[in-house]
């Protein structure tokens, strides 16, 4: 047996991967444990838990991976505050001290984090090779070109190159500080959203704009090539030597400051959303192309923090070169700690892959699981009032008929996932039909922007139905979009067109809670082998209604991640407005718990509802 852990840590999302002679045995991000969103201090807790799920300690680990360099990043680090000096000061004052203390001397926090008990070597591949990694190998591709964007690792901000058989290469990449994540990632500073994280609220939003400052971003902010390359001009932005991603150039441009967090959004954000949007999908179907014409291969894996802007990936597989794509659902820098122990295992250690029709990833279920007897325990404990309903054919009949009369559900089954999609098990699931249905999830249930649109799970084999999709087309863990197709929509009757957030008014398809208003839809398709019971409650709802198609949104509230654990799943349900928590088998109404009781909505988020 030959045991791999692979680590990613101290920047953004720290997580940790265990593989098993060659199979994904575990994979888990550690703020699901902390509570604390995108936590990126050492995994312990993720390590301890994958350890766990395989019955290993850690001296039984062969191998332990880093996901990228720190000696190169911090090469580059030093190289830009020298380059921008005294400019920089402030910010390299506060840069400096975490790095001396942590960040350069890794292998000494390996050694706590492991509790001193593995002896072996460690390995460091770089950023880019941990994503191109995690997109290739656990991919169904025997060989594939691979496609790697995101905001920075080392140098490196965006690589390509092909993958064959066990092995990848890496060929070409787009360097610091040119990056079309932290392009992205100054829009959703600009428009009042924090770095890292919202950035899926921007890209919700464009929808609403019109792209009216798209040009003015192409010829003062970037100069982009044919090839999808390009150079930005920094003056505009302060990420290289300030405490923001903007500067006061930038401001002059778009006419003022940047929004103000939480403050009310006006159309000049709803804009630069949908500006900032079309030019970075530009940007991938260039790039795209580029691969195309350099690999001549069919298919493209995608990875790095970029790959997770799903209307992207949309497009480029509607309108570029490849037959096929296969996005890694941790795409972000969690997915790198799975990369580094694939890289480790298939690259350097020349072991076989064998791809089959499927993916390795199994359904990105790669978490804890919920144990039944624990459930019950931990009920009692409470005093909760609940059903144990033994049969699974009753229970997704009891589930279905709760969605089907507009209750909101909150389902915990089987393993966690492993990035950040909720897919089935740790969801929020509600009706699609509902017209109300978007408006009471976003603010009464996530307490979020009720711009916020949700994704819609469909079954398999009635995804092109509804969507614009080919029949035989998958999309399990929710990275792509497509169109709302013609006969589910439903005429605009009225006689004005609709602006911003005013396009939330108007119903547009049968399935409303789910149709953007652009009429598009972040779709998960739902299938028999992956998706277990999740499958079978979606037939359960189809048998029950006719529609095939679900809400399904991360069973968390705004602010915090996604449930682990059946007590994380608890709280969850009582401190929100949802109606009913499925446990396993056991069912949980809100209206017969003791202690529940109703909340009141945020008084900010009230800006957001139109009138």
């Amino acid at each position: 047996m030959t045991a791999i852990l692979g680590i990613s840590a101290f920047y953004h999302d720290s997580a940790a991967a265990l593989i098993v002679d060659g199979n994904i045995a575990a994979a888990a991000q550690e703020e699901r444990f902390t509570r604390k969103k995108h936590d990126a201090g050492f995994p312990t807790q993720a390590i301890d838990y994958c350890l766990r799920e395989a019955g290993l300690t850690p001296d039984q680990l062969d191998y332990v991976g880093f996901y990228d360099k720190p000696w190169l990043k911090f090469e580059r680090l030093l190289e830009t505050y020298l380059a921008t000096a005294p400019r920089g000061f402030r910010s390299f004052l506060q840069a400096i001290p975490v790095w001396l203390k942590e960040k350069l001397y890794l292998p000494s926090a390996l050694n706590r984090g492991l509790r001193g008990a593995y002896r072996k070597r460690y390995v460091f591949t770089e950023h880019h090779e941990s994503h191109a990694a995690s997109a290739f190998f656990p991919s169904p591709f025997e060989q594939a070109a691979i496609l790697t964007v995101d905001g920075v690792g080392e140098w490196a901000t965006a690589s390509y190159g092909c993958g064959e058989g066990n092995q990848l290469r890496l060929l070409r990449e787009l360097r610091f500080p040119h990056s079309p994540g932290l392009l992205y990632s100054a829009f959703t500073y600009f428009c009042g959203f924090r770095v890292n994280s919202g950035e899926y609220k921007l890209m919700g939003l464009a929808p609403y704009g019109e792209p009216r400052y798209a040009d003015l971003i192409r010829e003062r902010l970037i100069d982009l090539k044919e090839d999808g390359s390009f150079r930005l001009d920094m003056s505009y932005f302060d990420y290289c030597h300030g405490l923001t991603m903007t500067g006061r150039k930038f401001e002059r441009l778009f006419g003022g400051p940047p929004r103000r967090p939480e403050s009310p959004l006006t159309q000049r954000e709803m804009d630069m959303a949908a500006s900032i949007q079309q030019v970075i999908e530009e940007v991938l179907l260039r790039m795209a192309r580029h691969v195309h014409r350099e690999t001549r291969m069919s298919r493209l894996c995608l990875a790095g923090g970029v790959a997770l802007n799903c209307v992207a990936n949309g497009r480029i597989l509607r309108e570029g070169p490849f037959e096929e794509l296969w996005i890694q659902p941790a795409a972000g820098d969690a997915g790198g700690a799975l990369g580094t122990a694939l890289f480790i295992w298939h690259q350097l250690l020349n072991r076989p892959r064998h791809p089959g029709k499927s993916d390795s990833q199994r359904g990105s279920y790669l978490g804890p699981e919920c144990d039944e007897d624990r459930i019950r325990r931990f009920l009692d404990e409470r005093g909760a009032r609940y059903e144990f309903i033994a049969d699974e054919e009753a229970l997704c009949a009891r589930v279905a008929d709760l969605m089907a009369n507009e209750k909101v559900v909150g389902w915990v089954q089987g393993r966690m996932e492993f990035g950040p999609r909720a897919l089935g098990g740790r969801s929020i699931l509600g009706d699609a039909r509902s017209p109300r249905m978007q408006s009471v999830m976003n603010l009464k249930i996530k307490f979020r922007e009720s711009f916020r649109p949700f994704a819609p799970a469909v079954l398999f084999e009635r995804a092109s139905e509804y969507f614009e999709m080919r029949p035989d087309q998958h999309s399990p863990y929710m990275l792509l979009v497509a169109s709302v197709r013609d006969s589910k929509r439903l005429s605009d009757e009225s006689d004005a067109p609709l602006h911003g957030l005013d396009k939330l008014r108007s119903q547009r398809s049968v399935v409303p809670a789910i149709t953007h208003v652009d009429y598009s839809a972040r779709v998960q398709t739902v299938d028999s082998i992956r998706h277990g019971r999740f499958y079978r409650l979606l037939k359960a709802f189809e048998q029950k209604t006719g529609s095939p198609v679900v809400i399904n949104t991360s069973f968390n509230v705004r602010g915090e991640p996604i449930v682990c654990t059946p007590e994380d799943a608890y709280r969850c349900f009582l401190m929100t407005n949802m109606d009913a928590l499925v446990l396993e088998r056991f069912v949980l109404l809100r209206s017969e718990q003791p202690n529940a009781r109703e909340h009141e909505i945020d008084q900010y988020l009230a800006q957001f509802q139109p009138d």
